[in-house]
């Protein structure tokens, strides 16, 4: 009996060593004697038992957060950034047998090329064109990671931490930027206001019966507004045959 129950616990043992199954996301790197001999998978996979040996690589993109690195910008601005960075294992054999640990070399490699690329670039440049620094990152990224057989898909810079005072500037700046855009569109809205009036004046002048409509239509305007009181006065040319009038009587 106790051999029985020894020659189960035996064949139990040598099939889970001998069979594998790997899902559809993973590739097996078969290991003979110590020596790599190529890739199995997906699916069921059989070894020969102390002979071969197998390590498992998940194909899959893998998201790797970017610790928040301390950076010094190219117009000495002191901030912390930090990215995310999106890669897959596209050569299993390559990522095992010539890297330690690809993930965490991929990391401290994604740590140092943020700092350098980052501190390049002016503050302003880093705000407005993130995209470029974006590929930047990634063309670095990939370039040094391709020897591993790691892909680097994308690379996003997350998040931009500013110190206060930083901050405080930014906002006055933005202030004033707000300010001088308020004064120079008011500043054209007058210089328009008074080329049209200029214009207008210059077409009444040649046209007395236009200055008469124009004053008329004023003097409607302010009649609207029962609570005014209108000093209604006389245009000088009515008033001038009675002047003269007067002078000629005098002079009798």
């Amino acid at each position: 009996m106790e051999f029985l129950i020894f020659l189960g616990v035996m064949s139990v043992v040598l099939i889970t060593a001998t069979v594998k199954i790997l899902p559809e996301w993973e590739r097996g790197v078969i290991l003979r004697f110590g020596r790599s001999i190529g890739i199995r998978g997906p699916g069921l996979i059989f070894l020969i038992p102390g002979v071969e040996r197998i390590v498992k690589v998940d194909t899959r993109t893998i998201t790797m957060d970017v610790k928040p690195q301390d950076v010094i910008t190219k117009d000495n601005v002191s901030m912390q950034v930090n990215a995310v960075v999106y890669f897959k294992v596209v050569s299993p054999e390559e990522a095992i047998t010539k890297i330690e640990d690809y993930f965490f070399a991929t990391s401290q490699l994604a740590q140092t090329t943020l700092r350098s690329v980052v501190g390049q670039y002016h503050l302003d440049d880093i705000l407005e064109h993130r995209d470029k620094v974006n590929q930047t990152l990634q063309g670095i990224l990939d370039k040094h990671t391709e020897s591993w057989g790691i892909k680097v898909v994308m690379v996003e810079v997350k998040q931009i931490d500013l110190p206060k005072e930083m901050q405080r500037a930014m906002a006055r700046e933005a202030e004033s930027e707000r300010e001088r855009r308020a004064k120079v569109i008011a500043a054209e809205g007058e210089l328009q206001r008074a080329q049209k009036l200029a214009d207008a004046s210059n077409l009444m002048q040649n046209s007395p019966s236009a200055i008469q409509l124009a004053y008329l239509q004023t003097l409607t305007e302010i009649a609207g507004d029962k609570t005014n009181t209108i000093v209604f006065p006389l245009p000088i040319e009515f008033v001038k045959p009675l002047i003269q009038m007067g002078e000629a009587m005098d002079r009798k």
